[in-house]
């Protein structure tokens, strides 16, 4: 802390961090968050980058279905959340690598478990549809 401005920006940190969030408050900034991060997209990008380091192409490969407008959005809100570290090489043709920065890696580990937990339990999901769906038709 030499200089004025890093006096006030441990200050500001502290501002943040003393803040209480709460993501049931509707201007709570956890939501748009919690959006980024569970949202369809967001999940299974953090799912596949929790194998390991990927490129564009090869992330887009894991997780089927997405576009490449929405891996590109999806990435973008990740990274600027701090969970996705996007690394460009200097090369030719250029090379950009996907990575989960500790936040990331944290955040999947945990998304990971409520995605076994679904998978896990899909037989009993599937029965409960055709329950609910044979109760409204009458059938």
């Amino acid at each position: 802390m030499d200089t004025q401005t890093s006096t006030a920006e441990v200050e500001e940190g502290r501002a943040i961090d003393a803040l209480a969030f709460d993501v049931f408050a509707r201007a709570c900034p956890s939501r748009p968050t919690l959006e980024h991060v569970t949202g369809r997209w967001g999940i299974l990008i953090l799912g596949g980058l929790h194998e390991g380091p990927m490129r564009f192409n090869a992330l887009r490969r894991r997780v089927d279905g997405v576009s490449e407008k929405m891996l590109a959005q999806s990435l973008h809100a990740l990274e600027r959340d701090g969970f996705v570290h996007r690394e460009a090489q200097a090369t030719i043709p250029p090379r950009v690598e996907y990575r989960l920065t500790p936040l990331g890696r944290e955040t999947a580990a945990k998304l990971l478990d409520l995605i076994a937990h679904i998978e896990a339990n899909m037989a009993e999901v599937l029965r409960a549809q055709e329950s609910y769906d044979r109760d409204r038709t009458g059938a």
